[in-house]
């Protein structure tokens, strides 16, 4: 039986959330920019780095731990 790690699947779970609020807060930001195609790579690369591990932690927490069966 598997134990489900809470706390790795909710820290998982806020990481996406925040990237995608980066992600929305600096598109709105990339008007005012020299380079707003420059900017937005570089905002959707990191933000899609941050949502990538965020939900490796979620699947990863949700499936969870062995427990002993002593």
């Amino acid at each position: 039986m598997r134990k489900v790690n809470w706390r790795v699947a909710m820290v998982g779970l806020v990481l996406v959330v925040l990237a995608a609020g980066f992600f929305l807060a600096m598109s709105g930001m990339a008007q005012q920019s020299n380079d707003p195609v420059a900017l937005m790579q570089t905002v959707g690369a990191v933000s899609g780095a941050v949502g990538g591990l965020g939900i490796v932690m979620a699947i990863v927490g949700l499936i969870g731990r062995r427990q002993d069966r002593a």
